[in-house]
């Protein structure tokens, strides 16, 4: 109890400073004079970071003094103790239901469509899926790069606080997924939730960074920064794990190369300024947007594999850390206050900023549902087309101008996508044949 009442102590003082310390540097001189730096988003980061660690910190002082003390073995005596268990170590499933579980999912035939029902279903996903993100991301360039309540006579007002927006999607998220594991059945949550706020804090970092590298950089090259990252991927695959590749996937990593080269070359609106110091804080966040982005999918899929988890189980306990995180960052930094008034001054920003966040949520469902019905490699083609869409989408609506080596440049890009998907889909089925063949 003594190491427990240290931590706490530790945690209130953490508060205590780090409050003082946004309060300090917040100050209006403070603020005039970082406004007039280019790179203030490192501040803002810094901001977040601060909240996040007054809830990591302590978290983890928890987590091992739980764990050092043995309470994994203790009895459950009420909700407090059954939460903390939850959270830290899981539910561990007992050999009888387990096996019952399973003798049921053996019995239960599997659900066949016609190909009617497949077609019509495919549609329906390709349809929620592009419609979802499409809008999502026509909104989220509004948001973030256009001024509020700007006339002829009055200049407007750019809304700055990312954080807000990603508290908006992930509250809205954790809602949905909370609905929907009420109204199906769920396999017993096996996994210590706080396994998941490792990949919720890479998710809203990815997030935070891909709002803010909008004020850098336009869309679409944000959207092909997204489409070639499979390159420092085979680059960090070959360094560190000296991991081998086929002909087709260097072939594939080259030509989305030339693609996002012959587009950035020949595009002048790829980004919002001139300068370099822009151009790589642009280059910076777009960085750690895809990094954090990897880090989230491949842990993900970790907790899946181990744990066998359903979607809405995932969605909904990521996102609630999510919501604890964008909060605790918020308050410290006095996000909401800010966010209010601006909402209050501008109420066309409520409308953009609600149906932002139902896009999000909603496309997270059509994510999960596509996948479970059709698998990784239908629901990757569904995604690259969007990423296509919505670089053709942002130029018409927003003007910015494309050249017509720039046209190709981007064809060269999604048509190296789609060489990868099927030459891995071949292989894939080359190696299931020659697998048949040696079992006869």
């Amino acid at each position: 109890m003594e190491q427990l009442a240290i931590a706490m102590l530790l945690y209130v003082l953490i508060i205590l400073i780090s409050t003082q310390i946004i309060h300090a540097v917040t100050s209006e001189s403070t603020v005039e004079t970082f406004n007039s730096f280019y790179d203030f988003w490192l501040f803002r980061l810094f901001l977040n970071l601060l909240g996040y660690a007054t809830l990591f910190v302590p978290a983890a002082i928890l987590i091992r003094y739980f764990k050092r003390n043995g309470y994994k073995n203790k009895p459950v005596t009420g909700i407090f103790s059954r939460a903390i268990k939850l959270c830290i170590f899981g539910n561990e499933i007992e050999p009888d239901v387990e096996d019952a579980s399973s003798t049921t999912k053996e019995n239960v035939p599997e659900e066949k469509h016609s190909n009617y029902w497949k077609t019509v279903i495919l549609l329906f996903c390709f349809a929620g899926l592009q419609g979802s993100y499409l809008t999502w991301g026509i909104l989220q360039e509004r948001i973030m790069t256009f001024q509020y309540g700007k006339t002829e006579t009055t200049p407007g007002e750019y809304f700055k606080n990312s954080t807000f927006l990603v508290f908006l999607n992930r509250i809205s998220a954790f809602i949905i997924a909370l609905i929907v594991i009420t109204l199906q059945t769920q396999p017993r949550l096996t996994a210590p939730l706080y396994k998941c706020s490792y990949s919720s804090f890479s998710n809203i970092m990815s997030s935070w960074c891909q709002y803010e590298a909008l004020k850098f950089v336009s869309f679409p090259t944000q959207v092909l920064a997204k489409a070639s990252k499979i390159i420092p991927v085979m680059l960090m695959g070959k360094l560190i794990s000296k991991k081998s590749y086929e002909f087709y996937e260097y072939l594939s990593a080259a030509m989305i190369s030339i693609g996002v080269s012959i587009f950035l070359l020949t595009s002048q609106d790829v980004t919002k300024h001139k300068d370099s110091v822009t151009n790589f804080s642009g280059v910076l966040l777009l960085v750690g947007y895809m990094g954090f982005d990897s880090f989230t999918a491949n842990w993900q899929g970790a907790l899946f594999t181990q744990y066998k988890m359903s979607s809405s189980q995932m969605m909904a306990s990521v996102n609630l850390f999510s919501c604890l995180f964008t909060v605790v960052a918020l308050i410290e930094q006095g996000g909401f206050v800010e966010s209010v008034a601006f909402m209050t001054k501008y109420p066309t920003f409520i409308f953009h900023a609600v149906i932002l966040s139902l896009c999000s949520a909603f496309g997270q469902l059509f994510i999960f549902y596509t996948i479970s019905k059709f698998g990784p490699v239908t629901f990757t083609i569904i995604m690259t087309l969007r990423q296509a869409f919505a670089i053709f989408l942002s130029c018409i609506i927003y003007g910015h101008p494309i050249t017509l080596l720039g046209i190709i440049g981007v064809a060269v890009v999604f048509f190296a996508l789609f060489l990868r998907i099927y030459c891995n889909q071949r292989k894939k089925a080359l190696a299931s044949r020659r697998h048949s063949n040696n079992e006869r």
